[in-house]
């Protein structure tokens, strides 16, 4: 099949308009037409259903589209290796991670990344879905669990255990929890459990649950269980993270908190000399080491 066909089918697949990948690929409406006319015509198929409010792929449509796509991605991946720099970082990186960890943690420290590598674009994609590595949906991952597909790079980073917090303003007007049991004088806040979220975190809320707690706030992501917690809406339940960049929250029955949750990062085999990834990864290392030290710092004023 003809290349320039197939490229133009996909982006008027994409776009679901002949107009739309008309703009984006610098073409006429008619020009875009004429050639997605062809490759019909070449594969004796219909490949669009066309319709007043644009097009809607057909079965076969879906099948070359769903080619086409996986085509794309691994262009993607040798673009990205063919313009990595031996010497210098640029270009765009596609992060994921989820909602909590890339709102409370990574994005705060991005600042410093950006004045080392002015050059580089970050991609922030932020869902409790796994993406597919191997498949170029991201380029490197933060996950709260060790990656499971293959022809991965994996690095554990860190640790994290879910934890009590509070305002000392809620505390004051509200009294300090001595034992589990009297949470239920409190409310909790903490993500929903229907929401996707790491299983130490559900079963340290279903555990909080047992104390007859009456009054809750459920958010689907920590982001939000954070700002209640700022608003002195009551206790919340979050990574133990916080502490470094939140050091006013009080630490509630501090000897409560789920087990060890790990951290790791991730990127594809293919993208192992990628400077871009190289720059990101040893950024986080050394920011994580930075929160180790001051963790360790704070441990020791604490006791």
């Amino acid at each position: 099949m003809d290349w320039d066909k197939l490229r133009i089918f996909h982006a008027v697949a994409d776009a679901g308009s002949l107009t739309h990948a008309g703009d984006q690929l610098h073409l006429s409406q008619s020009a875009v037409s004429r050639q997605v006319r062809a490759l019909e015509e070449s594969l004796n198929v219909t490949l669009f259903h066309r319709h007043a409010r644009g097009l809607i792929l057909t079965e076969q449509g879906e099948l070359l589209f769903d080619a086409t796509r996986a085509m794309m991605k691994r262009l993607d991946a040798a673009t990205a290796r063919i313009r990595d720099s031996e010497e210098e970082v640029f270009g765009e990186l596609r992060v994921t991670t989820t909602i909590g960890f890339g709102t409370l943690w990574l994005a705060p420290r991005l600042p410093k990344l950006f004045e080392k590598y002015p050059d580089l674009n970050i991609d922030l994609m932020l869902e409790e879905r796994v993406l597919d590595l191997p498949m170029r949906e991201a380029d490197v991952a933060i996950r709260m669990k060790e990656p499971s597909q293959a022809d991965l790079i994996r690095k554990r980073l860190m640790s994290v255990h879910m934890c009590l917090f509070a305002t000392p303003e809620y505390l004051q007007e509200n009294g300090t929890p001595q034992e589990q049991q009297d949470l239920s004088n409190h409310r909790i806040l903490c993500q929903n459990p229907r929401s996707a979220q790491v299983g130490a975190a559900a079963t340290l809320v279903a555990e909080l649950m047992t104390n007859d707690v009456t009054s809750m706030l459920t958010v689907n992501n920590y982001f939000g269980v954070l700002q209640g917690v700022l608003h002195n809406i009551g206790i919340g339940v979050l990574p133990d993270y916080l502490s470094r960049d939140f050091p006013d929250l009080v630490r509630v029955l501090p000897d409560v908190h789920s087990v060890e949750v790990p951290v790791f990062l991730a990127y594809p085999e293919e993208l192992r000399h990628s400077q871009r990834i190289a720059a990101f990864r040893d950024f986080v290392q050394e920011e994580i080491v930075i929160y180790r030290k001051t963790m360790k710092a704070q441990s020791l004023t604490s006791a």
